[in-house]
């Protein structure tokens, strides 16, 4: 098992966190560099699945996600009076299994804790430009012209647009509008579903149950609308007024959300892309998160995959005899997985998310019936929670921790 290598993480977001903590935990000298003059969440809601589930319960952290989260039992939308997404994590039989909607900002203040116990150096106001091999070791340069390293390892968990990685992939069309409001108390809103309403595959707004935040005295909903990148500034010079009158034309129960937003500056603009890096490990450099694989948060896996990620570099690390063996052993135990999903994605998106007449004629007259049936409604959860292609049995994650262990021994927090 390798001990004591110097590894850089660039990102501060749950995915570098994340692998911060794993490695620092597995014995390694972590240092995080991040771009932001503090470290901080970017974003409004997200949903933890029960593959990352798996690897916060491995670091202790799970309890404490799912006190400031809000637990998930169904997914259910409507295009007009038909039911055309009805998803429940009964269908796989296991009691156990649930999704968790939390803030963005519970689940990075939670991972930041962590980290700050640890003792994990963090350096701020740090932004990359790049990274040269420096012999076998790899050095990171920044925008105001200083280096660092060379580091043993550096692991990018940049995003999507990193500058550590080529560029590659596409920009999708549609992005969402994001505001994180008060959770209706009134209105018929159930706190352990997700709640989407659909018009074909241009118009969606979507209510996503997110617990209590940082800093928050009541409970949060994330409320979402897609919308087309190339119309942002329309909706932004057309006002709130119009649009405000579209979405309760098409969800009259969201007038208590509508009611809170009074400027278009609280709803924030998120715009996403679709990409695969084909070569995710090269020298002392290692790709995770969606610095390696992005995609639309349809099925909702972006954090999940990125903790899966995280936990298998560790795992790939501790079982080598050096580091290019490490990392392309991390690689391999995600790759099958990474792959089916960014093709499952690829696949859904346009059905919710597109300009498309037929796409969604087919999912509301064909597909969304079939969702009632089994086995339609177990491969559905089966889905939406990860858990196609069995990912956690390769990465030792498949079954209850008898105690919070980690590669190295037990965490503590």
């Amino acid at each position: 098992m390798m001990r004591g290598l110097d590894i850089a993480i660039a990102g501060c977001g749950p995915c570098g966190l994340t692998a911060a903590l794993l490695l620092h935990r597995a014995g390694h000298k972590v240092t995080l560099f991040e771009r932001f003059n503090s470290a901080r969440p970017v974003g409004s809601g997200l949903m933890i699945q029960p593959t990352g589930m798996a690897v916060l319960a491995r670091l202790g952290l799970l309890d404490a996600v799912l006190a400031q989260g809000s637990r998930v039992d169904r997914l259910f939308g409507k295009a007009g009076e038909r039911v055309v997404l009805d998803v429940r994590y009964t269908a796989l039989r296991r009691p156990d299994l649930f999704g968790i909607g939390i803030h963005r900002a519970s689940l990075f203040m939670i991972l930041h804790e962590a980290v700050r116990q640890s003792g994990i150096a963090i350096h701020t106001d740090r932004t990359l430009t790049g990274s040269s091999l420096v012999g076998t070791k790899r050095a990171l340069h920044f925008t105001d012209g200083d280096t660092s390293g060379p580091h043993d390892l550096v692991v990018d968990a940049l995003g999507t647009r990193t500058p550590l990685a080529p560029p590659s992939g596409r920009e999708l069309a549609y992005g969402a509008l994001w505001a994180s409001l008060d959770w209706p108390q009134e209105g018929g809103f159930n706190p352990h579903m997700l709640e989407q309403r659909y018009n074909r595959a241009n118009i969606m707004a979507g209510v996503l149950p997110i617990g209590t935040p940082p800093d928050a005295q009541s409970p949060k909903a994330a409320f979402f609308w897609s919308l087309r990148a190339d119309r942002l500034e329309d909706w932004r010079q057309g006002g709130l007024a119009p649009w405000k009158n579209q979405v309760a034309a098409l969800w009259p129960d969201c007038a208590p959300l509508l009611d809170q937003l009074h400027d278009v500056a609280q709803l924030t603009f998120a715009r996403y892309a679709h990409r695969t890096l084909r070569a995710p490990a090269e020298p002392a450099l290692v790709h995770i998160g969606d610095a390696w694989h992005s995609a639309s948060p349809q099925l909702g896996q972006g954090a999940n995959m990125a903790l899966l990620d995280a936990w298998a570099l560790a795992k790939g690390l501790a079982g080598a005899c050096n580091i290019d063996e490490g990392i392309a052993q991390g690689v391999k135990l995600r790759r099958r997985h990474v792959l089916i999903y960014q093709w499952l994605t690829a696949l859904f998106t346009p059905v919710y998310q597109s300009d498309s007449r037929l796409l969604p004629l087919i999912r509301d007259r064909l597909v969304g019936p079939l969702s009632r049936f089994w086995p339609v409604t177990t491969i559905q959860a089966a889905m939406v929670s990860g858990l196609i292609a069995d990912p956690l049995r390769p990465l030792g994650l498949h079954e209850e921790p008898s105690s919070y262990e980690i590669l190295s021994g037990p965490v503590r927090t």
